[in-house]
């Protein structure tokens, strides 16, 4: 069975960015092949983005999974549009951080994203062309302390982007990051609470001393990056490619 309606997939589907994006792309009336570990949370998902959401309960680490899982989406018809969302991060001096602690990091941050462009951009390309968005972070760009282990594979995911970009351009497959700074997610409730935890602040002067890092002294919202997302999809971002779109509030201005 195939279909031709317009189909994106969407990686760390159940919560955060990429719950947003989405929701985002269900509205403007795609498929969204939604993929993450939490059926709980993809039922919610669902219920909320109604018949365009199809959940996949996928380990994004487990290769054979994620191929298995790319082989059903393509049975359906040939997405327009992936979404490599999922990420994860190990905060920890470099002492501390341990080999397979930056090997499960690299899974789901490089690997992963990696397996789905190999198996899905190919098929893109032969149905006339594509999108595809990897979700960085300002860590792609810089380095910061206590985080080698996600520097490295957001580093390594941005460099990913600009080797497609170029490979698959006269393809009609586009390929760029989109690199938020601090974003309301869970990674952030867990980044302001080591914080308060290591300098004894409160919860609220933890997040203020966030916010404090960009010019605009705030902390961006899922649904601004699901926006950026909806626009590289689009028809009038044909012409961008291999770029870095920093969605940070003014961080690296």
């Amino acid at each position: 069975m195939t279909t031709t309606q317009k189909s994106v997939v969407v990686t760390g589907a159940s919560r955060g960015i990429g719950r947003a994006v989405a929701l985002a792309f269900a509205r403007e009336g795609y498929r969204v092949w939604a993929l993450a570990r939490a059926a709980e949370a993809l039922e919610s998902l669902a219920q909320e983005g109604g018949a365009a959401i199809h959940p996949l309960v996928v380990d994004v680490a487990d290769e054979a999974a994620l191929v298995a899982a790319t082989k059903k989406i393509l049975a359906e018809g040939t997405p327009r549009v992936l979404v490599n969302n999922a990420g994860i991060t190990v905060s920890a001096p470099l002492t501390k951080t341990r080999t397979e602690d930056l090997a499960r990091v690299m899974a789901v941050n490089v690997t992963a994203p990696f397996i789905l462009c190999r198996e899905l951009m190919p098929a893109m390309a032969q149905a006339g062309g594509g999108r595809v968005i990897n979700i960085g972070s300002m860590a792609a760009v810089r380095g910061m302390k206590y985080t080698s282990a996600y520097c490295a594979s957001k580093h390594a995911l941005l460099g990913l982007t600009r080797a497609l970009a170029a490979e698959y351009a006269k393809k009609q497959v586009t390929v760029n990051a989109v690199n938020p700074g601090w974003v309301e997610t869970d990674m952030f409730t867990h980044a302001t609470a080591a914080i308060s935890k290591t300098t004894g602040r409160s919860g609220e002067e933890a997040r203020e001393a966030l916010a404090s890092m960009n010019a605009m002294g705030r902390i961006i919202q899922p649904e601004e990056v699901a926006a950026l997302c909806l626009f590289l999809a689009s028809d009038a971002a044909g012409g961008i490619t291999g770029a870095a779109h920093a969605i940070d509030g003014g961080e690296l201005g």
